[in-house]
């Protein structure tokens, strides 16, 4: 069984003006490691009238059904709302009959895909802090904010654009240590 590295983030332009829609995008690369090489593929989406939490759950909804068999899948975002949902909440809920003491769910509908398609794999789902010099969510916050900007989608899985990123963040003289060709054994040790 293969497996698959994504990592995603979520943007939501206009957020604190609520009289005017909030555009918004979610982003992510997929990362597979073959032949001592990294294979990588990137994902973006957008929606005209949305809220950061939405685009969140559609960060994991989108690659997820684009997948065609059983993968290990090692999610990582910097949404602790998605990765709990992922990891704790969802099974409380499911339980529940999708409800919870406190209310109503939101997103419900957009969680209960979720579910679905995770458990249709096995996912790992890790939390990164945002915006701390994690190459690859830096990458995903750029193609979240840019899908949220152009409202533009990828339309599936695309070539990959992280290594001429990286080359110009580098330029500026960030994330000069960064080993981008270290296998999963090494990068995802801890």
């Amino acid at each position: 069984m293969a497996t698959l590295y994504i990592h995603a983030d979520e943007s939501c332009l206009g957020n604190q003006n609520q009289k005017k829609s909030s555009p918004g995008g979610a982003g992510g690369l997929v990362e597979v490691w073959k032949d001592g090489a990294w294979e990588r593929r990137d994902y973006w989406l957008s929606e005209s009238d949305t809220t950061n939490n939405r685009m969140a759950l559609h960060s994991i909804i989108e690659p997820l059904t684009l997948l065609k068999r059983r993968c290990l899948i090692v999610f990582t975002s910097d949404s602790q709302y998605l990765v709990k949902g992922i990891n704790e909440w969802r099974h409380g809920w499911k339980r529940a009959g999708w409800k919870r003491k406190s209310g109503q769910i939101l997103n419900l509908e957009l969680w209960k895909r979720v579910d679905v398609l995770v458990e249709r794999h096995d996912v790992t789902a890790r939390w990164v802090r945002g915006h701390d010099g994690h190459p690859e969510n830096e990458y995903v916050d750029f193609l979240a904010t840019r899908a949220a900007a152009e409202q533009s989608s990828s339309g599936g899985l695309a070539p990959s654009g992280f290594s001429e990123w990286l080359d110009e963040r580098r330029e500026k003289g960030d994330f000069l240590d960064y080993m981008e060709f270290q296998a999963p054994s090494e990068r995802y040790s801890s």
